[in-house]
């Protein structure tokens, strides 16, 4: 399907309480080319006209948010370049997030200023603690006196627009940053094979907080390289377009991050639009499908969250959920990818793997009688994981 030249169909919503009207679609900028690179601040060729372009093709299609981070390598830098330099975007035209994890009041004070001219202008629009994800960084987070509450006082003073955080923390986690009443918006993981997230969601919006969806494409199952049965079941939409309409038609959901860096992902985004909330009847009748195919495993209804800190190390309901998408949705792959991914410790993806000797330190008095779960983590770690 070509970009077409009529107006767009973007769809926008108010960003909660930053009242600010956000598309419904973001441009992650995570994966320009070379972009993981360093240094950061020198950027090749190739980088300044693939983000050119992207930038570009997302204007056309009506996106005006535009997401990056200091962790990102070069993305801010080159942002920077391609926004005021390469296509000179009016300041007004475009809403501007950027995000990083200081450590002390110090620290942020400084790293705001080198994002600053990174990025090429005087203020941030929208500014998120990077990675809330557990109990240290929360801490460290919004300590007295920290980078946090440093974040606010540049936002009094007008060089931030609204200060929000990011998150893969443990539901409790972020349901706790939520309530403190800090935070003017929140990033986190909320798809349809990954809907734990959605009490903080229905929380945010009792806050009014702007709610923006992370990796829906990616981390949300790898849906633009999904299996055969996926597509049958989503079609005539593709996995990540249906998912995309399944994570909007929550009025509380109000915009996702795709990282397109190719004209065809563009064409591919367009295909989502009309989105509805809620669903309309053919997407709720995919979304019957899908929760269909739960049944076809016994040990699907079981997550297993109630287990989380096993001495084990094992992230017992994240290897049980990639069990599940294997067995319901021949997810094989996305298992892979991501079960490989677990690494302890770190706190972005945290959890060790079910090897023998890690399920010998399973605590069983936890354990349900009527599921074998060691059984379950064992089939699992045989099926996904790679040397």
């Amino acid at each position: 399907m070509p970009i077409r030249n009529e107006r767009p169909p973007m769809q926008y919503r108010r960003f909660g309480k930053t009242e600010r009207e956000l598309s419904v679609i973001t441009l992650g900028g995570m994966r320009f080319a070379h972009g993981w690179d360093r240094p950061r601040e020198e950027l090749p060729q190739a980088t300044i006209d693939n983000c050119r372009q992207c930038v570009q093709q997302a204007l056309d299609v009506g996106i005006n948010h535009f997401e990056t981070a200091f962790g990102y390598v070069k993305s801010e830098n080159v942002y920077g370049r391609v926004l005021t330099e390469e296509l000179r975007v009016p300041r007004d035209r475009y809403h501007l997030m950027t995000k990083g994890a200081p450590k002390t009041a110090d620290e942020t004070k400084k790293l705001v200023e080198i994002e600053l001219k990174a990025l090429r202008t005087d203020h941030i629009d929208l500014y998120a603690y990077h990675g809330i994800n557990n109990e240290e960084v929360y801490g460290t987070a919004l300590a007295k006196g920290g980078p946090v509450e440093t974040l606010l006082r540049l936002k009094e003073q007008g060089v931030l627009g609204d200060v929000g955080f990011s998150t893969h923390a443990p539901l409790a986690i972020i349901e706790r940053a939520i309530q403190t009443k800090l935070f003017s918006f929140l990033n986190l993981h909320y798809y349809y094979f990954f809907q734990r997230n959605a009490p903080a969601v229905a929380l945010a919006a009792e806050h009014d907080m702007g709610v923006f969806i992370i990796s829906p494409n990616d981390k949300g199952g790898r849906l633009f390289d999904p299996p055969e049965l996926l597509r049958q079941l989503t079609a005539p939409l593709l996995p990540h377009q249906w998912n995309a309409r399944f994570c909007l038609s929550s009025p509380n959901v109000h915009t996702l991050t795709f990282g397109m860096n190719e004209p065809a992902h563009f064409e591919q985004m367009l295909g989502i639009f009309p989105v509805s909330a809620p669903l309309d009847a053919h997407d709720s009748a995919v979304k019957a499908q899908l929760d269909a195919r739960l049944a076809l495993d016994a040990y699907s209804g079981y997550e297993g969250y109630e287990l989380a800190g096993d001495p084990s190390g094992i992230v017992i309901a994240e290897v049980l959920r990639l069990r599940r998408l294997w067995k319901c949705y021949d997810m094989l792959g996305y298992g892979r990818y991501r079960y490989n991914f677990l690494k302890s410790p770190d706190h972005w993806y945290p959890g060790a793997f079910a090897t023998e000797d890690n399920l010998a330190k399973v605590d069983r008095s936890r354990l349900p009688k009527d599921v074998d779960v060691v059984a379950l983590l064992r089939e699992t770690h045989r099926a996904l994981y790679r040397e």
